[in-house]
């Protein structure tokens, strides 16, 4: 059976031309036969890929070629197959999402925990464990007595931080997400606000995994392929999240059926079937509901991206 891996990173770091650089990389990843959404801009590199064992190290080679992306720390992990369709290489404003422009990451952030530093640290008395990430991710799993955030995009992050002030006044601040990047502005941004001990677990949740076990992540981290949701935790796991519908407990991730609705929840099998994969009976009977495969995972349209765009053909 051929070996694949799904590669995970980011990097923060200065691209003079990102359009002449889309158009470089995309070539590459064509050339190798690797898929993913991939985002670049001005001020770095974001990426989920997937592709064969060997092309994955071809991948990682080529990146850790160019100066500028020599630092990036690729979260590696095993696969029986693509874990993609297509491959999206977009150039967009930010490399993650947030109300966040004026924050540089390489020139403050906070301090960067290894798994093992972040599971000796993180139960003790002056510590809070935060969580970034939005709802829909923490439903489906989360650090054992972690703060989890009521934010349905990381836009709403400095808000929410701003009702939090005095639960997080004098207190060691470690925060997390599911691969670092988020934290890279989040805990910069903390430290804007004047918060003085503020760390992140590097590599977020999926490095915890490789690294440590995984040990007191409860439930499933939730990922942006096809698998939907992972297992994190080694040591003593156990499922958090409930059914949407029927309140089972289940660590089975769906987008509702219906693209309009498209809401991110845990539904088990049976509601999953007894729904065709939506989250209610009104979304079932939506006329533009998507065929259910039984997974709860829908390719995103194209949206007019073009995925030759720039490619000269020989």
């Amino acid at each position: 059976m051929e070996k694949y891996n799904i590669l995970l990173y980011y990097c923060y770091s200065h691209i003079e031309d990102p359009e002449a650089f889309r158009e470089e990389h995309h070539r590459f990843c064509l050339e190798h036969r690797i898929l993913g959404r991939i985002i670049v801009a001005e001020e770095g590199l974001n990426g989920t890929v997937s592709g064969l064992e060997e092309d994955c190290k071809a991948y990682m080679a080529h990146l850790k070629a160019d100066p500028r992306f020599a630092s990036i720390d690729f979260k590696v992990e095993e696969n029986d197959k693509h874990a993609f369709q297509k491959l999206h290489v977009r150039v967009k404003p930010e490399i993650v999402h947030s109300s966040l422009r004026h924050i540089k990451p390489t020139e403050r952030t906070g301090q960067h925990l290894s798994p093992e530093e972040f599971k000796k640290l993180k139960d003790a008395e002056d510590v809070v464990v935060l969580d970034v990430r939005s709802n829909y991710e923490h439903m489906m799993g989360k650090f054992k007595n972690a703060v989890t955030l009521d934010i349905e995009n990381f836009r709403d992050f400095p808000e929410k931080i701003k009702e939090m002030e005095q639960e997080l006044k004098g207190k060691k601040i470690l925060t997390y997400c599911t691969g670092g990047i988020k934290c890279e502005k989040a805990s910069a941004y903390l430290l804007e606000q004047g918060f003085e001990n503020v760390y992140q677990l590097h590599g977020g949740i999926i490095k915890y995994g490789i690294e440590a076990g995984g040990e007191d992540f409860e439930g499933k981290c939730y990922v942006f392929d096809n698998r939907v949701a992972v297992d994190v935790n080694k040591v003593n796991p156990k499922i958090i999240s409930t059914c949407h519908v029927c309140g089972t407990i289940s660590g089975r991730m769906v987008n509702c059926a219906n693209p309009v609705c498209n809401l991110h929840v845990p539904i088990c099998e049976n509601c999953g079937w007894e729904l065709e994969g939506a989250c209610s009976a009104e979304c079932k009977e939506h006329p533009e509901k998507r065929p259910y495969d039984g997974t709860g995972y829908y390719q995103k349209e194209m949206n007019g991206y073009n995925p030759f765009k720039g490619l000269v053909r020989k």
